[in-house]
């Protein structure tokens, strides 16, 4: 349970955004004015009764040390974590153990070959018959899971799941070097020929189209579109959002000389942090940036719409301020040649024996040497013991149903998985609590191929391109006299035939882009726009595949709500539905070179993954997070959601060290 509050209309009634943050965290009884910014308290005492309720100080540190890597002693754990990548497990005495891994994720994969490397005997049951790396998924020809041609161009390749990766997470930069990957700069921002950044991306809002750099140096026009008051018309979003958080990063922070941050002395750090988290364990990013903040709600639009937090303002402050505190605007992203999935792929090579493919896991039964037997009452004098049945998905012939024994158990499936697997003896209340409630959010990504690299284009590049499908072409877009019956669509001699379905087609015609203005060309390489339409976000590809012409565009990313939007509709839906949002913000024309060949991933309905990532509701951190990592016996728990670190590699890795450190020394 939470204590946010709504935020008033003049006229006493609930606006729809204030409805949603009242709804999003189950609470309040009240709607109050927004206040003012005040000063971050100290962690206090526990509240007499009838007072504001503020999370357990203890608990607050316990926060505060999971975000920071920290063992009990407040002693760095990354430098230790980075040995044993690299050098592996400490030497031991005792024998080696039978281990089951639960899960082939990252963090399964990882656990899996450090105890390996150390002697244990492992096996890694996994759901999925034909893939190993969770949401790491790449669509790709190939590949460990053997997979078809995804794209009309065989070269192509697109991210389902994670597609950049922080340089500011150094367990997975030191991992990427370890297994000889090789990775590139993920252009975030776009560049220009010279690898600058550009910013010439477009914003796309309230029916105003306006380049990224322009809204930087003069955003009045967008935002005066949102109503946002007079003392924000000059303001870009992110400067209102970055204002407004300064004050909680001056927790544990400071501005140097050069106007950049740096961390406060580590001690300094620890407690500013659990300061943080005690202050707005509970609130929402809606509630602080009202609240708090003291923004109206139409300033809140506005920072929502642009800075893509609109879809998650109902759900927890800290998990989004831990985001925007890690990663600073001056972070490197990397993105892996051959797509990300190449990391599962090298990681798998050095457990394959040890991994069991289509193994769903459908009960758990163990022995803790603490607790009464199911059986008998009485406490057994052995060690813990693990038992685990599994079942295959029948795809290949009759359903196998088989059972694994073992020592100890690594389970790394999330917990929206595991709640659907008999455990016995029950779990502890507390972690019984962490798997029924840990909230897990949706994302859905719509990849749509095109044959040529179009938002490279300048506009000789354009009327050249358009020509040569038909002589004036160019012109009849510009002009609006294209014809808007769909003939258009792939007209390109570029495109190659028999991608485009008679559905697609169907769809495209009934719900085309009618806009008859051309914007210029947009003449960027990587980056993304950001749109207020269904789509929402959109990314280029930071560079192109050797050999191709064309190239893959993300024409949709969207989370929680936004995303479910698009999970009501079925793939081949998706597919002209996103072109028509991408050509609302690049201009019709872009239809030509559509070659039909997309594809889409919704977290929430994979069957393996149950959602995108655990993103926390408010309160969740202090009442949730603490147990989550515990291990209950022999059994112990790894994944990215074990973190502070949800939907990053960094955090999966970071677990999976943990854990494999639990058993090894245990």
């Amino acid at each position: 349970m939470t204590d946010d509050h709504a935020v008033a209309r003049p006229d006493g009634g609930l606006s729809r955004r204030s409805f949603a943050a009242v709804a999003g965290t189950a609470t309040v009884a009240t709607a109050l004015t927004g206040g003012t910014a005040t000063a971050l308290p100290a962690p206090a005492a526990p509240a007499a009764p009838g007072a504001p309720r503020g999370a357990d100080p203890e608990r607050c540190l316990a926060v505060a040390r999971a975000l920071l890597v920290l063992d009990s002693d407040d002693r760095p754990l990354v430098p230790r974590y980075q040995r044993v990548l690299r050098d592996g497990l400490p030497a031991r005495r005792t024998r080696p153990k039978d281990v089951l891994v639960i899960g082939a994720g990252p963090a399964g994969l990882v656990t899996a070959w450090l105890l390996k490397r150390a002697g244990h005997r492992v096996t890694v049951l996994e759901a999925n018959g034909n893939r190993a790396g969770g949401r790491v998924k790449t669509f790709r020809k190939g590949g460990h899971e053997g997979a078809a041609q995804p794209f009309a161009d065989p070269r192509q390749y697109a991210e389902a799941g994670a597609m950049r990766l922080p340089g500011s997470h150094p367990l997975v930069m030191q991992l990427i070097d370890q297994l000889d990957l090789k990775k590139r700069r993920f252009h975030y921002v776009d560049v220009d020929e010279e690898g600058r950044p550009a910013a010439r991306t477009w914003i796309h809002v309230n029916g105003i189209r306006v380049r990224r750099a322009d809204y930087a140096r003069s955003p009045r026009r967008v935002n005066r579109s949102f109503g946002v008051p007079k003392a924000h018309w000059d303001t870009p979003a992110a400067a209102i959002l970055r204002a407004a958080l300064d004050p909680v990063r001056d927790e544990f922070s400071r501005v140097g000389p050069d106007g950049k941050r740096v961390d406060k002395p580590l001690p300094e750090r620890l407690r500013g942090w659990a300061r943080v988290v005690q202050r707005f364990g509970d609130w929402s990013m809606f509630r602080f940036l009202t609240e708090h903040a003291g923004l109206d709600e139409r300033t809140v639009d506005l920072i929502g719409t642009l800075e893509n937090l609109t879809s998650r303002l109902p759900l927890s402050f800290i998990h989004s301020f831990i985001g925007s505190s890690l990663i600073s605007p001056d972070t490197p992203f990397y993105e892996l040649e051959g797509g990300t999935a190449v990391l599962p792929d090298a990681l798998l090579e050095r457990v394959r024996k040890e991994v069991r493919f289509d193994r769903r896991v459908t009960r758990i039964q163990y022995h803790h040497p603490d607790r009464p037997s199911p059986e008998d009452g009485h406490v057994r004098s052995k060690g813990p013991h693990v038992w685990v049945d599994t079942v295959s998905e029948g795809r290949d012939g009759p359903v196998v149903r088989e059972q694994f024994t073992a020592d100890v158990a690594v389970v790394t499936v999330p917990f929206s998985g595991l709640r659907h697997v008999q455990i016995d003896p029950p779990l502890s209340y507390r972690k019984r609590r962490a798997v029924c409630e840990l909230h897990y959010d949706s994302a859905t990504k719509v990849l749509l191929e095109f044959s040529r690299r179009w938002w490279e284009f300048d506009e000789d590049d354009w009327k050249r391109e358009l020509n040569a499908v038909r002589p004036g072409l160019y012109e009849a877009y510009r002009t609006g006299r294209a014809p808007a019956d769909g003939s258009l669509l792939g007209a390109h001699p570029s495109v190659p035939d028999g991608h485009i379905t008679a559905a697609q087609r169907t769809h495209y015609a009934a719900n085309r882009a009618i806009g008859r203005d051309q914007p210029e060309a947009a003449g960027v390489v990587g980056g993304g726009s950001v749109s207020d339409n269904a789509n929402r976000f959109m990314f280029n590809p930071s560079h192109p595949v050797p050999g191709s012409a064309g190239g893959v565009v993300l024409a949709s990313y969207s989370w929680a709500d936004d995303a479910l939007r698009w999970d009501s509709l079925d793939d081949e839906a998706r597919y002209p539905y996103a072109l028509c949002g991408l050509q609302q913000v690049y201009g019709r024309r872009v239809e030509v070179f559509y070659t039909g060949a997309g594809r889409t991933q919704s977290w929430l309905r994979d069957p393996y993954a149950y959602g995108e990532a655990s993103v926390l509701l408010p309160g969740q951190h202090t009442e949730l997070l603490p147990v989550i990592p515990a291990a209950e016996g022999p059994l112990h728990f790894a994944g990215d959601h074990t973190s502070v670190k949800p939907a990053w590699i960094e955090g999966a890795l970071e677990s999976a060290v943990r854990a494999a450190l639990e058993v090894h020394t245990d």
